[in-house]
């Protein structure tokens, strides 16, 4: 996933005029192949805590509040998330407002709401402090979300680490590039690779200096933007962006493992007969038909996505069940690829290199009849383009097997899209460096969407 931060000089006051400019951004970035976009701190109405304090109903919003439809519909749109930072409305029956960043899904629903924790100086006459750490998970990554001076307490930063984020991403309003600078310690000191959207111009008593990043683990600055030292010709908007699909949670991931299976008993059932309405490939040297095994709850997520598709358009099955012992080869076979490729790499970075493209045996998705591959064709069954073909590695695809790959042509994106909508809607979720792969019960689903519990084990065919 590619992830972004836009900075721009705000219209103070006016949410409708701010709402459109974070849209077209956020269109702007999904256009180069962002997944994430960022907003600073209070850009919905600029940081200008007067102006807030003296409109509190006026100036405040909720997730669904109408003013931030164009943002929404720009997320359905690119299939893009973006975490908007505002004055919250006060939930709970508070009477003030909380310093807000409300995470936009690609399908324009609210992920999570984030209030900051951590106020600075006369935030704290007009905002109530948040409870709750912000996280959020998008693209099987693992986000912290932190507002400006959250930034400054360390703990927040080593909490988030400690909880398994890899990425943190902070609305600011700094003013000033010597405090900016101070993210590369952040980023080194809890490994965490690091995005900034910092605010511009003067609102009130404080000012913004822009200077919009990104930073790697390593304390290593690899994006800025320009620093706002006056006024300038339009609102001086700028894109800055940062690769962080290394960043993304591996099967291999000890987390994956530790989610724990109540096997609910489900049984396999084969597509070709339960499901006539759903195409399946005839490439396949099968000849016991294992391929075409899939739990009865994921095959009724499969119908349901498929009704969702546009006109013209259906689901392929390429493969679901895989038995335990063909799934152990693949995984060898793999990783001794990986191995005489790159012979100076130890064990457990081959193992984990190896589980980008096939999962260990111990935890698959296939062999517990959970996952599935499949693609998009034509009603008559024509393959459209989806960027590479189904089971491209990342060697041969150069990267474009993962879902949210940049560069890739403008149709294959929009058929990943759809892809992703539809499957999606119907409760499914995607390992993020296979575009193909889509599972449901299973340990890695589990951990996506914060189950407790696993509902497929590892499973033998019966009588095969």
């Amino acid at each position: 996933m590619i992830i972004a931060a836009a900075q721009f000089l705000p219209v103070p006051g006016d949410i409708e005029a701010n709402a459109a400019r974070m849209a077209g951004l956020l269109t702007q970035a999904a256009g180069r192949g962002a997944g994430l976009v960022v907003f600073p701190e209070l850009a919905l109405t600029h940081y200008d805590l007067a102006l807030i304090a003296a409109d509190p109903q006026g100036m405040t919003v909720t997730a669904d509040d109408s003013r931030l439809a164009p943002v929404r519909e720009a997320c359905r749109a690119t299939g893009t998330a973006a975490v908007v930072n505002a004055a919250g409305r006060a939930s709970g029956g508070g009477s003030r407002p909380a310093i807000s960043s409300f995470v936009i899904g690609p399908d324009g629903a609210l992920v999570t709401r984030y209030d900051k924790v951590h106020l600075y100086g006369d935030e704290n006459s007009v905002f109530a402090p948040g409870t709750a750490e912000g996280r959020c998970t998008l693209g099987g990554i693992r986000f912290a979300l932190a507002t400006c001076f959250d930034n400054s307490v360390p703990e927040v930063a080593a909490r988030a680490a400690a909880d398994g984020c890899r990425v943190s991403l902070a609305s600011s309003f700094h003013g000033s590039a010597e405090r900016v600078a101070r993210y590369a310690q952040q980023a080194r000191d809890h490994g965490l690779q690091v995005l900034l959207a910092n605010g511009m111009g003067t609102g009130g008593s404080a000012s913004g200096c822009g200077l919009s990043g990104a930073w790697l683990p390593s304390g290593e600055r690899v994006a800025a933007a320009a620093e706002w030292t006056g006024p300038v010709p339009g609102d001086g908007a700028e894109l800055v962006f940062t690769d962080v699909r290394d960043r993304i949670t591996l099967m291999a991931d000890p987390a994956v493992a530790a989610i724990p299976v109540e096997e609910c008993g489900e049984p396999l059932v084969d597509v070709r007969t339960a499901a006539p309405a759903l195409l399946v490939a005839e490439d396949r040297n099968d000849p016991l038909g294992a391929f075409a095994l899939l739990r009865e709850g994921v095959l009724q997520r499969l119908l349901a996505a498929q009704e969702s598709l546009p006109d013209g358009l259906r689901l392929q099955f390429v493969e679901g069940y895989r038995p335990p012992g063909l799934q152990r080869r693949y995984f060898e076979e793999y990783a001794d690829e990986l191995r005489a490729a790159h012979p100076g790499w130890d064990a457990g970075r081959l193992h984990r290199a190896a589980s980008r493209y096939v999962s260990p045996p111990g935890i698959a998705p296939h062999s517990a009849g959970g996952a599935v591959d499949l693609t998009l064709v034509t009603a008559d069954g024509e393959p459209v383009d989806m960027g590479t073909p189904v089971n491209a590695s990342p060697e041969e695809s150069d990267g474009a097997c993962y879902t949210a790959a940049p560069d890739l042509a403008p149709v294959a994106r929009a058929h990943r899209r759809v892809l992703n909508a539809a499957l999606t809607d119907a409760g499914l979720v995607n390992y993020p460096t296979e575009w193909w792969h889509w599972s449901y019960g299973d340990r890695y689903w589990a951990l996506a969407t914060g189950a407790d519990h696993a509902l497929y084990g590892l499973k033998e065919p019966a009588g095969r």
